[in-house]
């Protein structure tokens, strides 16, 4: 059984035993973050984009894990470039690791680590499909709605898909409704809201926007998780 346990914000780990998931690894400076980043023990971390809120503490888990870091080329070059394990990949491509497989899908966003007067640009961003224990969770990254999410349910029978709701920098809850609605997972799960005053969001209200087109939600507070 696949467990998905939220940490705030974007930030995701997946369970399945043997093997733990980390995506997008924001905890210090996170105000939802409940847990501590030196109690996570990931053997993997997926890396979104470089933004502070979504690389996060990817580097010091890393370190400490030795967790291998699978993200975008250039940022993933980026994490090597600090001493840590990576797997560089790009959109469209995928690739079989120990735990399962993982597709990078597009995301309409930007990405670079921001300094205080240094911007690095890390690549493209991008979105997960991950394959673990017979089980596919989409987690979209962030990203505005974009028609090619047609494409993502084609390919893949989602059982969870992890969906940005806060608007002014992702997809508002009626955008991310309509990308539910082509993506059709079992299980939509909002995320990337209520973190600071500019993305606060009733994600409730999502839940029965989502219901009333006869589809599955569910809000999951920080350190609660959802089993596959």
């Amino acid at each position: 059984m696949l467990k998905i346990n939220y940490h705030g914000h974007a930030c995701f780990g997946l369970s399945s035993g043997k093997y733990e998931i980390l995506i997008d690894p924001f905890i210090n400076g996170n105000p939802l973050a409940r847990v501590k980043a030196e109690e996570l023990n990931p053997t993997h971390i997926l890396v979104t984009h470089g933004h502070g809120d979504h690389l996060g503490d990817t580097l010091e888990i890393a370190k400490r894990t030795d967790a291998l870091v699978i993200a975008p080329n250039e940022l993933a070059k980026y994490c090597g470039m600090k001493g840590v394990k990576n797997h560089p990949m790009h959109i469209g491509g995928s690739y079989r690791f120990d735990f399962g497989r993982v597709k990078l899908t597009p995301a309409w966003h930007g990405s670079a680590v921001i300094n205080d007067n240094e911007i690095i640009y890390t690549g493209t961003p991008c979105g997960f499909v991950v394959e673990i224990d017979g089980k596919y969770v989409y987690h979209a990254g962030d990203t505005g709605l974009f028609s090619d999410m047609k494409l993502i349910s084609a390919a893949f029978s989602l059982d969870c898909a992890l969906l940005p709701i806060g608007d002014n920098f992702v997809m508002g809850p009626e955008d991310a409704v309509l990308a539910a609605e082509m993506l059709q997972a079992k299980i939509t799960v909002p995320m990337h809201y209520n973190t600071f005053p500019v993305i606060k969001q009733d994600p409730q209200k999502f839940i029965e926007l989502l219901e009333k087109k006869g589809l599955k939600g569910k809000v999951l507070e920080p350190e609660e998780y959802l089993e596959l």
